[in-house]
């Protein structure tokens, strides 16, 4: 069982494989469908984010699931409790210093799971916040400019704080569409990632026991520190 990690967008091939897992993970355990916790944070009541989750999960009809949304407004918190039972962990998108304030406390539940075959799905915010270096947002460094400001998830300066611990690599989200690609690279030229892994709309990055892969329609763009400060990027696509 895996650690997905998607960039945002709702193209079914992103997450087939989450939803193959969560079924063998059911399975495993003698139920007849996965019970698929769905987290989404600053949510109406319409919890429409978390309808569009298990839509792009069950897509093609052939599995149903058992969705057990759990949807709470910024400044609550989720209990870690709603966790207990699952077959699958799926967080959803928005503004990620939300997600970490109000899934923090859940932390050390969810790396349990994850640690006993619990296979997790990060979807935007759910991905950065997964990783032990989890970059929160910002559009700055130092007072300078690095990315378009509209990224900034409502914070100033770029921000890294402890994540879930899922994946020990920083992620960043939405690379190609939004222009966060650039983030991830200033980031890690002021040292405040050691490098990292930007992902696009659409595309999951997949961390299992037969090691990475890449599913759905986009880049994974990787960034890494090299030689007298600089930086050095590279890409690589699903069956590349």
């Amino acid at each position: 069982m895996g650690v997905h990690l998607v960039g945002g967008g709702l193209g079914r091939s992103a997450f087939a494989p989450f939803t193959a897992e969560a079924v063998a993970r059911a399975q495993a355990q003698g139920a007849g469908r996965p019970v698929v916790v769905v987290v989404t944070v600053r949510e109406d009541a319409s919890t429409g984010h978390a309808r569009d989750l298990v839509a792009a999960l069950t897509a093609d009809d052939a599995v149903p699931v058992d969705a057990r949304i759990v949807a709470v407004g910024e400044g609550d918190h989720v209990s870690p409790a709603v966790f207990d039972g699952a077959h699958a962990i799926v967080i959803g998108g928005g503004l990620t210093p939300a997600y970490h304030d109000a899934l923090e406390g859940c932390y050390d539940a969810i790396r349990t799971a994850v640690g006993a075959g619990t296979p997790y799905l990060g979807f935007s915010a759910g991905a950065m916040i997964a990783a032990e270096r989890a970059i929160l947002g910002g559009w700055r460094i130092g007072g300078v400019v690095v990315a378009p400001e509209g990224t900034a998830e409502d914070l100033d300066e770029v921000t890294v704080v402890a994540g879930i611990g899922l994946v020990d690599v920083s992620i960043d989200v939405h690379a190609a569409q939004w222009g966060t690609l650039s983030r991830l690279i200033a980031a890690t030229e002021a040292g405040a990632v050691d490098g990292g892994l930007g992902l696009d709309e659409s595309t999951a990055l997949i961390a299992g026991p037969d090691g990475p892969r890449i599913a759905g329609e986009g880049s994974v763009w990787r960034v890494i520190p090299g030689a007298d400060g600089r930086v050095e990027v590279s890409s690589d696509r699903a069956g590349a």
